[in-house]
C-alpha cells in the first residue's frame, strides 16, 4: 500500500472516530453564544454554543445532524478552539478554509492535529460545505461577539 493510500485510510479512521464518538456534543449551561446554521444542499444542521470570557473561547459544544464529514468537523473544531483567544480562533478558521479550498496554508503556531484528516475533502467540492459548516457557525458567533 502506498503512503498516500495509508494516509487516506488513517484520515478516514480519524474522521469516523470523531463521527462515532463526537467530542463536545451536547449543550452548555449559563450565558453562551449560540449559533444555528444549516446546509440546505445536503440537510446538515448544527447548533453551536460557545462560552467566551475575557476574549477567549473557554468552552464549546454542538448539537445537530448531518453526514460524517459535517459532524466530525464540528467535533474537531470544538476541540481546537477551546482555550483560544477570539483572534486565534478566527485565524484557525481562515487556515481551515484555505485547506478546504486546496490552497497553500501556513499553520503557523497551530497544531492542526486531527483537523488535518479533513484535508482530503478539498478533492470533493460538494463536501466542502459539509466540512466548513461548524467553522462558519463559530466565525459568525465570534464576529457578532466582537
Amino acid at each position: 500500500m502506498s503512503l498516500g493510500n495509508q494516509l487516506d485510510t488513517l484520515y478516514r479512521q480519524v474522521i469516523m472516530d470523531h463521527y462515532k464518538n463526537p467530542r463536545n456534543r451536547g449543550t452548555l449551561d449559563g450565558d453562551t453564544l449560540s449559533v444555528n446554521m444549516n446546509n440546505p444542499t445536503c440537510g446538515d444542521r448544527i447548533e453551536l454554543q460557545m462560552k467566551v470570557e475575557d476574549g477567549k473561547v473557554t468552552d464549546a459544544k454542538f448539537n445537530g445532524e448531518g453526514c460524517s464529514i459535517s459532524l466530525s468537523s464540528a467535533s474537531m473544531m470544538t476541540q481546537a478552539v477551546k482555550g483560544l483567544e477570539i483572534d486565534d480562533a478566527l485565524k484557525l478558521s481562515e487556515i481551515f478554509s484555505s485547506m478546504m479550498l486546496g490552497k497553500e496554508f501556513d499553520e503557523g503556531d497551530f497544531d492542526l492535529g486531527d483537523i488535518e484528516a479533513l484535508q482530503g475533502v478539498a478533492k470533493f467540492p460538494a463536501r466542502i460545505k459539509c466540512a466548513t459548516l461548524a467553522w462558519k457557525a463559530m466565525e459568525k458567533g465570534l464576529k457578532e461577539k466582537e
